[in-house]
């Protein structure tokens, strides 16, 4: 079997197994609004369940991401962007440790906190986290059926991380007037930044999977 026909061959099954830690982010991103609306509700049931099944999610990303990085050792330099590849599954890997950290700052702040002053808005920018995730993994598609695409996605991403910025000052404003308790100031400020730390990742990921698109 010749050197291109290899090469191919572990395209494909890096590519696969990229989309599918792509898919598993995005997952991760709607059970972060289930727990959200379970917390603002006070359904500690749901809150557990919805900590159990993202535990899952984030192992399963764990062992993907260690799957991505021994294929792409196994192959050497047959595969010519194999730099480009594990810094893209390394930023998926790092969005699913900030969302881990949204997800334990909002479990431990007063519920009536969130539901009287920002229930809207922290349900909005938890909305633009699954939005900007879903072209995250539609970004991962696309590389293997029309590269071209990615850029165009790419520019969503930058507008809704744009998006997410502007809000994340609105929201931080809106916290220091509104929050009388330390802790809960802190654990919100925390949190929000962390939405805004995900989607700053998100906008690292794409740009990431432009060169790939431009290097397939």
């Amino acid at each position: 079997m010749y050197s291109g026909e290899l090469e191919v061959q572990a395209k494909r099954k890096t590519m696969a197994i990229l989309q599918e830690e792509s898919n598993k982010i995005l997952n991760l991103s709607r059970e972060l609004a289930r727990m959200t609306t379970a917390i603002i509700h006070e359904n500690k049931d749901g809150i557990r369940e919805s900590s159990e099944r993202m535990s899952t999610i984030e192992d399963d990303i764990m062992v993907l991401r260690k799957q991505i990085t021994r294929e792409v050792i196994a192959t050497g330099s047959l595969m010519t962007y194999r730099e480009d590849l594990l810094r893209t599954a390394y930023f998926i890997d790092e969005i699913s440790g900030y969302i881990k950290g949204v997800s334990f700052r909002l479990s431990n702040i007063e519920p009536k906190v969130i539901k009287l002053n920002f229930e809207i808005e922290l349900k909005g920018m938890i909305d633009m986290i699954i939005d900007v995730m879903f072209r995250i993994n539609e970004m991962s598609r696309t590389l293997t059926i029309k590269p071209e695409n990615t850029i165009e996605l790419a520019i969503e991403v930058q507008m809704i991380e744009m998006d997410v910025d502007k809000k994340y000052r609105e929201l931080t404003i809106k916290a220091l007037d509104k929050i009388t308790s330390q802790k809960d100031l802190i654990l919100f400020k925390d949190a929000i930044e962390g939405i805004e730390g995900i989607v700053d990742k998100c906008q690292q990921a794409s740009n990431s999977f432009t060169i790939l698109a431009l290097s397939i």
